[in-house]
């Protein structure tokens, strides 16, 4: 049940000592978002898990070229993002939106049997990322709207918690196939394709279409006057311009700005466990293993970094995490190569997203009206795609031009400075929602 304040609702029901009696901790919708993102994950983590292999190894691609494919894969997300958000929020169906995103990533999967080329995987990668585009922010935002304002963080992190287990199971899955079979590229993809689809079917099966639950309220008589003419748009009917109106709010921008610098300095995931394979050795079958370490930890400490984000404040805790991602970067450029520097990385790798995949967006909702709920998160979210799409380029032209250790450390340099501007634009000056805690009631002049 989505509540505008922390006041019961007029209707709502209380206890024999007039209490309001609270539900579940986390919504249902929540739950059956989690699962479709469960099967979807396996299904995407599956290809993931392979493909930076793949294409260096496989098609033979430079690092250079792998970044500029890897950019794209995250770029073309970035930019759809603000379609789905916007169109969601527009037409007041964030379950269609996202429906048409999972089915569209799904189509793509068998495309991958046909692709061997550098063009047609980028062209299929850029299909299945626009698929992912279109459904991220109405995912996101029928989450925050079937959730209280201060369990936005639980719910999240319980919500990113059952998406990680796919993240965990995929890698797995694919270890397996290509331990099993000759062609196993083609078989990981093929099986990929055929889970993705059971995860478009549990979405249309038990997703709850409404997009703002919530008890029902009286409508106000309407006051004597003209009547509107036929074909005038709603007066609650969201369009560009309200979308746009959200830029100034000062509190987004401050977070929006700040979630862009640092995604500048963040190496991508693909990157990294290259750089563990370069720095310790990981064998090629070893290899679609190591996103293991990351979801795993990242399983675990889902929903308790959400819920400490709710206590302590949203933007400590994005902060926070990142320093723990400088602190991966640190250990792979100046740690001595033990045989627990992979488990040390990948553990720091986890937390990191634990502290700022399901974070940001929860702090996002507590700034943004509801009815614009999935344009917010599809703003914030664009600017850090797109932010993490330059950084794979920048990243890939320096591993190319210098080598993976100079890259790193100027990945490394540029987010503790970032992370400098970032920790003193956010920093709780004043009363603020999007750190999870409610204001402080000021106290009249002249008592004490």
């Amino acid at each position: 049940m989505y509540l505008a304040d922390r006041s019961a609702p007029a209707d709502a029901k209380t206890t024999t000592d007039g209490s309001p009696v609270r539900g579940p901790a986390v919504a249902s919708a929540v739950l059956a978002l989690g699962s479709v993102s469960l099967i979807t994950d396996i299904s995407s983590e599956m290809v993931t898990a392979v493909l930076p292999l793949y294409l260096v190894a496989g098609l033979g691609l430079s690092p250079l070229g792998f970044g500029a494919l890897d950019g794209l894969y995250n770029g073309v997300s970035a930019l759809v993002q603000l379609t789905g958000g916007h169109l969601a929020d527009r037409i007041r169906n964030h379950k269609l939106i996202a429906g048409i995103g999972y089915g569209l990533s799904a189509a793509c999967k068998p495309l991958l049997l046909l692709a061997h080329g550098l063009g047609p995987v980028g062209v299929v990668l850029a299909l299945e990322r626009t698929g992912k585009g279109l459904r991220t922010a109405p995912r996101d935002a029928l989450i925050s709207l079937s959730t209280p304002p201060e369990l936005q963080g639980r719910a999240f992190g319980v919500h990113r918690a059952m998406d990680t287990t796919g993240a965990l199971l995929g890698p797995l899955a694919a270890f397996f196939i290509l331990s099993m079979t000759v062609d196993g590229y083609d078989a990981v993809f093929g099986v990929s394709a055929c889970v993705a689809v059971l995860g478009v079917v549990v979405l249309l099966l038990f997703v709850p279409s409404g997009t703002e639950p919530g008890p029902a309220r009286p409508k106000p008589t309407a006051p004597p006057g003209p009547v509107p003419e036929a074909g005038s748009p709603k007066p609650d009917a969201v369009n560009l311009r309200d979308a746009l109106g959200l830029l100034r709010l000062p509190r987004l921008r401050a977070l929006a700005g700040c979630a862009a610098l640092l995604g500048l300095t963040t190496v991508s995931d693909a990157f990294l466990y290259l750089l563990l394979q370069d720095r310790t050795g990981v064998g090629e079958r070893w290899f679609p293993l190591l996103p293991l370490g990351t979801a795993a930890v990242f399983l675990l400490l889902a929903v308790p970094a959400g819920a400490l984000a709710d206590r302590i404040g949203r933007r400590t805790v994005f902060l926070i995490g990142h320093a723990l991602l400088l602190a991966g970067y640190g250990l792979l450029l100046w740690a001595p190569a033990l045989p627990a520097l992979p488990f040390l990385v990948l553990a720091l790798h986890g937390m990191f997203y634990a502290a700022t995949d399901g974070v940001l967006p929860a702090a996002v909702a507590a700034i943004v009206p509801a009815k614009l709920r999935a344009t917010g998160i599809a703003l914030v979210g664009t600017g850090q795609a797109l932010s993490r799409f330059g950084c794979s380029l920048a990243f890939g032209a320096a591993w190319t031009l210098l080598g993976s250790g100079p890259a790193l450390a100027a990945a490394a340099a540029g987010l503790c400075c970032c992370a400098a501007v970032a920790g003193f634009v956010l920093r709780p000056t004043a009363p603020d929602g999007a750190t999870g805690r409610a204001p402080r009631p000021r106290r009249p002049r002249g008592t004490r």
